[in-house]
């Protein structure tokens, strides 16, 4: 049997929290994970506004039930985009390699990638990631780190993570791979 897994998904936009424009993040986040991973998965979502304090308060009570945290928007030079500043801000470590590699992956496809300044952290048992806002931008970068992503839960102390290899292929070392559980 697949383990169960609690994913807070965050989408951050003024205009969206606020009613100006309909959300697509959320959707494109929930739409992805929902395909790429056998486990049986509950999404904890929150829309909210490109405010630091409440960005930060927000990541703090999702770290504590959610093995993972997927940010969405905030993440350019523009004056209100603080998602970086409040990740950074409640992690206990942080983890470069996601940050420089999503970069890597946007680069594929936009040069305007290389104003991106996300992150990704550990905050407790939780994996926190800021991807870009638009939801081609969010399958891609997706596609791009994964990959990496249910060998760093099991190395905070998370949910053992399986996906469907025809979306992505998770990669553990060997002597951390546990044979696929039964459906």
């Amino acid at each position: 049997m697949y383990q169960s897994a609690s994913i807070g998904l965050v989408s951050i936009s003024d205009r969206a929290s606020s009613g100006v424009y309909e959300d697509k993040g959320l959707p494109a986040l929930r739409e992805w994970l929902a395909a790429a991973l056998h486990n049986p998965l509950e999404f904890v979502e929150r829309l909210i506004p490109d405010e630091q304090p409440v960005i930060e308060a927000t990541l703090k009570e999702l770290a504590q039930r959610c093995c993972l945290v997927l940010t969405t928007g905030g993440t350019g030079p523009a004056p209100r985009d603080v998602t970086p500043e409040a990740t950074l801000a409640v992690a206990d470590k942080v983890l470069p390699g996601f940050g420089e590699q999503m970069r890597a992956v946007s680069l594929k496809y936009v040069p305007t990638a290389i104003l991106s300044r996300q992150v990704g952290v550990v905050r407790g048992a939780c994996l926190i990631l800021n991807l870009p806002g638009q939801p081609k931008a969010i399958k891609e970068t997706l596609d791009g780190v994964f990959a990496a992503v249910p060998y760093g839960i099991d190395l905070v102390g998370g949910p053992y993570l399986e996906t469907r290899e025809e979306v992505v292929k998770a990669f553990r070392p060997k002597s951390a791979v546990r044979p696929p559980a039964a459906s």
